[in-house]
């Protein structure tokens, strides 16, 4: 590639004109899997270019997207990026309230709704156009179809190249864990540069296939599910949603899953569930191969791991398509033990780190030196040191512009050297970065002892029988805090046993549910200093969730919403 790949729709062009023919995109149509080539992408970004330009937008006009994942999603991605339109997108399980709000804070001009309930959400905003992705007459796959011959090659080229590397690509909001959103303003220039850096920094090429499935609003997905395959001629395939997505691993066969912890601990969880009814020599195999899959993995001695890996090993990587070089894990803190499950089948997780305002990754762990209890070495290019207190400050060309319309809380975030403030504590290992905690998290108890609720938290949610956990102690004497059960669990362990229950409520509230939660706590208190010890806790007789307002769209608990929330609960507890 000649030409200087600085911007994203220079680089979308340069891996159009080097990989032609071959596959770019896979995606689900009538039951069947279709392919796009690079040089058929080339002509979706031109039509989707062409049919931003007919509803008026020009360079550096902002465009909404809420949508559930689609490939036209990306199209109309790409047909801004060649235009220099900004777009902004919004999770589709976004209330109508927070979307409005994004919408006008960025200024967009047009919002893409993925169906009716999402164009619902926007209707009413004034000199706001709305307008569906795929269905209906004047939907932008209909606008596409009508206007895929407006752009000339030289018209096209000549917007691309109007596009600077510091101009905005994109604005993505954060999910407001401690406020309203702010949208991160990500450069031009902030993509390929990084995404050069990462095949740097990770074994990967135009020889794997990447598939789709966290939401493409999000940073991460955004950026190394979309960006990065296209960025190096691989290919990325898209599911058709979480309830197909065993059946897409199999028609896939992915090479690389970008994924978040949740979705490896339901995996294994299902894997484990399901050899409960296998016969007691099967129960046996998997054991061993788990125990020595693990020891090997650590570098330890473990003679019959290749036996048991070719029994026991290839099944379990069927499960995942088979061809699985490696997970990527993002967004929260992955488990150690989940990932040692994985480990001992010779599948890979390598867990990274990075923010919004960061273009999504900073760090990531290489398959060849992996330790999945950190969150890898800096990508090449990045800059990460720590500041006297332990706070994680990142600089480099893939650190945000600054927040939209916020320049007191830019000034805050990126000092006068370029350094991007995280708000994240952490600590090295050797080149090995670790996150201990969040800056605004820590405790400071009554008698000055400062804990750190994160690690465990993490440790609580190793259980298999809680879900989640939220602990407090700000200005106390002890750790105390809230505690949701994994009721799914609870429910087929005594399902096994005879038992049911009438609902999540019944279930917190029985003595048996209430005991066996009491030893798993009192087990991981063992391990902590007095300080530290989860003193007092209740039972939550409901999951957190998005739509109830615990969660933010990633899956952050927002501490701030769950404290007023349950209140009077930990007003008792304190």
């Amino acid at each position: 590639m000649s030409e200087e790949v600085n911007t994203l729709g220079r680089m979308l062009r340069a891996s159009c004109r080097t990989w032609k023919d071959k596959a770019a995109q896979i995606y689900p149509s009538d039951g069947s899997w279709k392919t796009v080539t690079y040089t058929e992408l080339w002509e979706k970004a031109r039509a989707y270019a062409g049919a931003l330009q007919s509803l008026g937008l020009k360079k550096g006009d902002r465009v909404a997207i809420q949508s559930e994942n689609r490939i036209e999603w990306s199209w109309v991605d790409w047909g801004c990026q060649c235009l220099g339109v900004v777009l902004v997108p919004i999770y589709p399980t976004l209330p109508a309230d927070q979307a409005q709000y994004i919408v006008q804070n960025s200024g967009a001009k047009v919002v893409i709704a993925g169906d009716e309930t999402q164009a619902e959400k926007a209707r009413g905003l004034p000199e706001v156009r709305v307008i569906q992705l795929f269905e209906g007459a004047e939907s932008m796959t209909a606008l596409a179809e009508s206007h895929a011959s407006d752009l000339e090659d030289q018209e096209l080229n000549a917007s691309i190249d109007s596009v600077g590397p510091q101009d905005v690509a994109t604005f993505i909001y954060t999910s407001g864990t401690t406020g309203p959103p702010k949208g991160a303003m990500l450069a031009q220039e902030s993509g390929p540069w990084l995404l050069a850096n990462v095949v740097k920094s990770l074994p990967i090429d135009h020889r794997d296939t990447f598939l789709t499935f966290l939401p493409m609003s999000h940073v991460f997905e955004r950026v190394a599910g979309q960006w990065l395959p296209i960025s190096c001629g691989a290919t990325c395939a898209y599911s058709k949603g979480l309830l197909t997505l065993a059946n897409d691993l199999m028609a896939v066969k992915p090479t690389i899953l970008l994924c978040v912890p949740r979705f490896l601990e339901a995996t294994r969880d299902k894997i484990l569930d399901g050899t409960k009814k296998a016969k007691p020599l099967q129960r046996r195999l998997l054991a061993m191969a788990m125990s020595l899959g693990v020891k090997k993995a650590r570098g330890g001695f473990a003679p019959f791991f290749p036996i048991l890996n070719a029994i026991v090993g290839k099944k379990i990587r069927a499960r995942v398509g088979g061809n699985i070089r490696f997970f990527v894990s993002g967004g929260a803190a992955l488990p150690p033990p989940v990932a040692e499950f994985y480990m001992a089948f010779g599948l890979h997780v390598l867990q990274g780190y990075g923010l919004t305002e960061t273009t999504a990754a900073s760090s990531v762990n290489h398959p060849d030196r992996s330790k999945y209890w950190t969150v890898g070495e800096p990508i090449a290019g990045v800059e990460i040191k720590l500041a006297e207190d332990g706070e994680i400050l990142i600089r480099g060309k893939s650190v945000m512009l600054g927040y939209h319309s916020l320049p007191k809380e830019t000034a805050e975030a990126i000092d006068a050297e370029g350094w991007f403030h995280s708000g994240d504590i952490g600590e090295w290992e050797g080149k090995h970065l670790k996150i201990t905690d969040r800056k605004k998290d820590l405790l400071i108890l009554a008698n000055g002892k400062n804990v750190a609720p994160q690690p465990i938290e993490n440790r609580l949610k190793e259980s298999p029988w809680i879900q989640e956990a939220v602990l407090f102690g700000d200005g106390k004497e002890y750790v105390f805090g809230l505690i949701v059960p994994n009721f799914e669990r609870l429910a087929a362990k005594y399902k096994d046993e005879g038992r049911a229950f009438a609902n999540n409520h019944a279930m917190a509230e029985d003595e048996a549910v209430k005991a066996l939660l009491k030893d798993e706590i009192s087990g991981i208190n063992k391990g902590l200093a007095d300080f530290e010890k989860v003193k007092r806790y209740a039972l939550v007789d409901a999951s957190f969730s998005v739509e109830t307002g615990e969660l933010t769209p990633s899956l952050k608990v927002k501490r701030k919403v769950v404290k007023e929330k349950f209140a009077e609960v930990l007003k008792d507890l304190s």
